[in-house]
């Protein structure tokens, strides 16, 4: 399966696993951006959401990893990562601690160009 009908499949079941665990769910209707869900919880609270497809750990046998790093623009704006495993169909929210901006991220005006381009049209 290519990696766009994978991301696809996670975002879909990241819907059904926030409405079976109560949240109101509203899915980026765009193609690209920082954010694919906004949540909100039974308590009320909006969580703006990016879903990672984990994939296989070479390192580890039977381990799966997923790029937990947000972009700059993705702290800034409290994006949480929600991680899905394609195997097991589970998933997680991931904990973010204090991250280093990893130099490999483009910085705040390519993200928010990308936020430009995608409100113009896809």
């Amino acid at each position: 399966m290519d990696n766009n009908r994978t991301g696809d499949l996670a975002e879909h079941y990241a819907i059904t696993w926030l409405w079976d665990n109560g949240y109101e769910v509203f899915k980026n209707a765009g193609c690209t951006g920082p954010i694919d869900i906004v949540a909100v919880s039974p308590e009320g609270e909006t969580l703006f959401i990016d879903v990672k497809t984990m994939i296989k750990d070479v390192r580890y046998p039977d381990s799966f990893s997923a790029n937990r790093s947000r972009t700059p623009l993705q702290k800034e704006m409290g994006v949480v990562i929600l991680q899905f495993n394609p195997v097991t169909r589970d998933l997680k929210f991931t904990e973010h601690r204090d991250e280093k901006v990893n130099p490999r991220y483009r910085d705040k005006q390519h993200a928010q160009q990308d936020l430009d381009l995608c409100d113009s049209g896809c």
